[in-house]
């Protein structure tokens, strides 16, 4: 009795022997259907180079100073979503806004780290 009161309370939730609870009516999702998720929104920032410095360095830094990164001028820059590297591109002017043209998209096996 006390069980079928549980089973009623948990609206068919089972407990396995390893103390992991499921939904006995668990909706799947297809593969490739995740039209809900596109309005999530998500932070997305390009980055022009990396380049480390001591904190000497940086508290001397004065306007008009400049610091060179280590990338060329014409070596795609990095495109980040949720601070994983997503694609690259190059560097365009759009109605006087920055932009960039996606020259690559990363393969997610191929991005397993966060960039910083």
């Amino acid at each position: 009795m006390a069980e079928e009161q549980d089973d009623d309370l948990y609206g068919g939730v089972t407990s396995s022997e390893s103390g992991e609870y499921s939904n006995e009516e668990e909706e799947v999702i297809p593969i490739g259907e995740v039209d809900y998720l596109h309005d999530v929104p998500l932070h997305m920032q390009a980055q022009i180079g990396k380049i480390h410095k001591s904190m000497k360095e940086v508290l001397s830094l004065k306007p008009g100073a400049v610091v060179e990164f280590n990338k060329v001028v014409g070596e795609p820059m990095d495109v980040l979503i949720g601070g994983r590297l997503m694609c690259r591109g190059e560097i365009v002017v759009v109605n006087e806004r920055y932009g960039i043209r996606i020259s690559e998209v990363v393969r997610a096996e191929d991005n397993k780290e966060k960039i910083t």
